[in-house]
């Protein structure tokens, strides 16, 4: 298995009997043996032999869900496994894709020098420090990207009191014009989602 990352993504095809191909040295392999691949930088995507759909994401799922199954080597919280569930089908949910590559991307920058810190005389310490560091950058970014889509909400919130308010006296109020300001709002918001997703693109 070569440790040099390649400008290609070698082609894993995966067959009906669940072993997988990969094209590029005409061999069966493992899922250890994609682990093995990632850490070394080897880019690939697994195919569905029969359809040809893109199934790399279900996989590289598979070896996390193998992975943490060995002892000592959990790398997710299950705190965190819960957040993320949460997430799904909620109204930020575009959201947490591009923050957590983000986030990834800011850590594996940034690991190298807390490892020569962790082997340095006071490495446990300096390391604790960069972690701290990292995690706070990461937190105000996510809560930067809340803050875009909380006055929407809180906006959404004032209307729908001041038509209870309306309806209550028996007026109508200004609806209308309320409902532009939500709408270019929501506009807005939208090209700040499009920002997002193209920054993480880029990194």
């Amino acid at each position: 298995m070569t440790a040099a990352p390649i400008n290609e993504p070698i082609t894993i095809k995966k067959y009906a009997n669940r072993r997988l191909y990969n094209t590029a040295t005409s061999s069966y392999v493992t899922l250890d043996h994609l682990s093995e691949m990632v850490k070394h930088g080897q880019e690939f995507n697994v195919y569905d032999a029969k359809s040809g759909e893109d199934i790399t994401r279900s996989v590289l799922t598979q070896i996390i869900f193998e992975e943490e199954g060995k002892g000592g080597q959990q790398l997710l919280p299950i705190q965190f496994l819960r957040q993320l569930i949460r997430f799904y089908g909620d109204s930020m949910q575009a959201l947490v894709p591009g923050y957590l590559n983000l986030s990834m991307d800011s850590f594996s920058k940034n690991h190298e020098r807390m490892r020569e810190q962790l082997t340095s005389a006071f490495g446990g310490k300096g390391m604790l420090k960069e972690f701290e560091v990292i995690a706070r950058q990461n937190m105000q970014m996510f809560e930067r990207a809340m803050r875009m889509f909380t006055p929407f909400g809180a906006i959404m919130k004032t209307r729908d009191e001041t038509r209870a308010e309306h309806a209550a006296n028996g007026t109508t109020g200004d609806a209308h014009e309320a409902d532009e300001e939500i709408a270019d709002l929501k506009a807005q918001i939208e090209a700040m989602r499009r920002q997002i997703d193209d920054l993480a693109a880029r990194k």
